[in-house]
């Protein structure tokens, strides 16, 4: 199959969108754009889009930054990004052309 790897960064995951953790708020848009699987990565260190750095410290573990990796087809990855750009969180995101597929016999349906 062939879609695309969208990788979403916030800087905080402390950030709330209507009274949900922002990494919440991204899987429940995904699960509406009918996109089933992510992996979420907390950030140890790191530098955003304004050029800051972000270093996890021992009190500041709710403002650690997270990654947020979705695979889907284009147009579930186009619909998730419209929900999120609506969003009340600034968010950074790459995106990726990829092939994809499952392998062996336990992952088929």
């Amino acid at each position: 199959m062939r879609g695309s790897q969208l990788t979403i960064y916030a800087a905080n995951q402390s950030h709330r969108v209507r009274h949900l953790s922002v990494v919440d708020w991204i899987l429940e848009e995904a699960k509406h754009a009918g996109i089933q699987g992510a992996t979420v990565i907390e950030i140890a260190e790191g530098v955003d889009a304004k050029g800051k750095y972000h270093a996890v410290r021992f009190f500041e573990l709710a403002e650690q930054s997270v990654a947020v990796t979705l695979i889907a087809e284009d147009a579930r990855i186009d619909d998730l990004l419209e929900k999120l750009n609506v969003g009340a969180a600034c968010l950074f995101y790459t995106r990726a052309r990829i092939e994809y597929d499952t392998l062996g016999t336990n992952g088929a349906s």
